[in-house]
């Protein structure tokens, strides 16, 4: 078994070190942020995943799993730091890849490998990280190994995909790609697929998560042209992937996550040529403003009113918030974005908006009971796929509300059973 240092132990990094530990490798957790490698020595986990706990628990208790204040000399370093989102520039912030890429410099040693898992635009490997670590008089390829393996694990099920899914590896050469499989193939039960080098694993990490959100957006286009006809895009598209060759997704309200709304744009940092992707994204985040008009159509006006989110996790059966659509509906009711949205007189909406969301713990928001947030509301909208909302049943809304409306954007309720309510029932 080898040594491992893993540099980042966030969403991807904590459960990748503890599962390195429970198959044996000896590893090395690091984090630049002293908070998180002070809870996790006090046996704190700092991030809401099913099962993480007991599984990084596990490895520390046997001594495989070590949390560390510095970077330390290692046959293996997998970096798995975030890259943030500059929204105004739509580019990716490399600054935390330069600086592990500088930290492991002064360790660097002949014969070890350098793994990149951060999700990053076509290029970064070799053009960005590659001569940060050559600059230790080490060459890539030749002395020391270089690969970029991306993740691809969703949350609410990290340590079952980091064993099952399929990975893909690319190296700078052939014997950094190898060096990369013999670690990933002490664990992955998935296939293990190689390419020629590492510019291509990070594109095809890009691409995958850019089919789904086009594809997202294809039927968000969808909803929005079969409200005009009066038709139920839900019926219609059910009914459209009957054909053989046909497979539709479902619409919602955006989407969410640390992958969908921003990948796509790693895609073109370094290319003119993002056009259909970058419609797609003006789609689906005008999501967002598609339900404020369909609220404002139904209400009439949006000033005094209140409305009731239901969900504010980016998806089902999770607490995450990154990028959540319900608290970016929140935002724009209530004007607190850059761009306000306004009423049609011009002015700014005042409008009350309440939360609820049975997965979240946020102690920073503030969440409500399903009963305080419909109490008087003026409408509701179900902005998350939990399970515990399919029990909602439409005497709760009559019992606590005038005239009930609920928008249901992610069609998790019975449309029979609401329609023979006096629930206005919309459905996106």
């Amino acid at each position: 078994m080898s040594t491992v240092c893993v540099h980042g132990l966030g969403y991807i990094g904590l459960p990748t070190a503890a599962m390195l530990a429970n198959y044996d490798h000896k590893v090395y957790g690091y984090d630049a942020d002293p908070e998180v490698t002070e809870q996790l020595g006090n046996g704190e986990i700092h991030i809401d995943e099913p099962g993480l706990r007991a599984f990084v628990t596990q490895a520390i208790n046997s001594g495989q799993l070590e949390i560390t204040n510095e970077v330390v000399s290692a046959k293996y370093h997998i970096i798995c730091v975030p890259t943030p989102f500059d929204e105004k520039e739509k580019e990716a912030d490399l600054g935390y890849i330069e600086k592990a890429g500088e930290a492991i410099v002064p360790v660097l040693r002949e014969g070890d490998t350098v793994i990149l898992e951060s999700t990053v635009p076509p290029g970064t490997t070799v053009e960005v990280l590659q001569p940060i670590l050559e600059s230790s008089d080490h060459s890539a390829g030749a002395d020391f190994a270089l690969v970029h393996c991306p993740e691809t694990v969703l949350p609410g099920n990290i340590i079952n995909e980091l064993q099952q899914n399929n990975r893909i590896i690319g190296g700078v050469n052939g014997v950094s790609t190898q060096a990369a499989v013999r670690l990933y193939d002490s664990f992955v039960e998935g296939r293990i697929r190689t390419t020629s080098d590492a510019t291509t694993a990070e594109f095809v990490k890009l691409i995958q998560n850019t089919f789904r959100d086009t594809n997202i957006a294809l039927a968000n286009e969808i909803a929005r042209l079969s409200r005009d006809y009066g038709i139920d895009s839900r019926e219609a598209i059910d009914l459209a992937n009957e054909h053989p060759r046909v497979d539709i997704l479902q619409p919602g309200p955006g989407v969410g996550g640390h992958c969908l709304p921003i990948d796509p744009w790693f895609l073109g940092q370094n290319s003119d040529e993002l056009d259909l992707i970058a419609n797609a994204r003006k789609v689906n985040d005008g999501m967002i403003g598609y339900i404020v008009d369909i609220l404002r159509d139904e209400l009439g006006t949006l000033n005094g009113k209140k409305v009731a989110i239901l969900g504010v996790a980016y998806k089902g059966n999770v607490g995450d918030t990154r990028m959540s659509p319900g608290l970016e509906l929140a935002r724009q009711l209530q004007g607190t974005t850059n761009e306000p949205v306004t009423i049609a007189d011009g002015g700014e909406m005042d409008v009350d908006v309440s939360i609820h969301d049975p997965q979240v713990t946020d102690s920073t928001l503030n969440l409500e009971s399903l009963e305080a947030v419909i109490s008087d509301a003026d409408a509701v909208v179900l902005m998350t796929d939990h399970d515990e909302f399919e029990d909602i049943e439409p005497s709760t809304l009559i019992h606590s509300m005038g005239d009930p409306i609920m928008v249901d954007t992610k069609g998790m309720l019975d449309v029979d059973e609401w329609n023979n309510s006096v629930v206005n029932l919309i459905r996106i």
